[in-house]
């Protein structure tokens, strides 16, 4: 599995990098705040929502702390998407949120 660094998400994005964000936490938690830009597919609705996702795509995957957005990852990546897993996740987030 692809690993980011939240340190190395927010320098793509301070460098205006095209990047695609998507944060599997639950609707209550991202109401608290998000990186802007995310889309928020909770990863309970991932599997009937992935048809949203282009597999031509990259996307980065977020959520509290890296657990769930790991477990996101492997299971987009055994569906044949490219993603990669923001390790540490919101926790370690030092960027602006929304």
């Amino acid at each position: 599995m692809k690993t980011m660094t939240t340190q190395e998400v927010q320098e793509l994005l301070e460098n205006n990098q095209s990047i695609n964000l998507i944060d599997v936490r639950e609707t209550d938690e991202v109401a608290a705040g998000k990186i802007p830009g995310a889309i928020n597919i909770p990863l309970g609705s991932l599997e009937s929502r992935m048809s949203e996702l282009d597999k031509s795509q990259e996307y980065i995957m977020v959520c509290r702390s890296g657990g769930r957005s790991g477990q996101a990852t492997s299971f987009l990546e055994n569906q044949g998407y490219k993603v990669t897993n923001m390790d540490g996740g919101m926790l370690n987030w030092n960027g602006e949120t929304n």
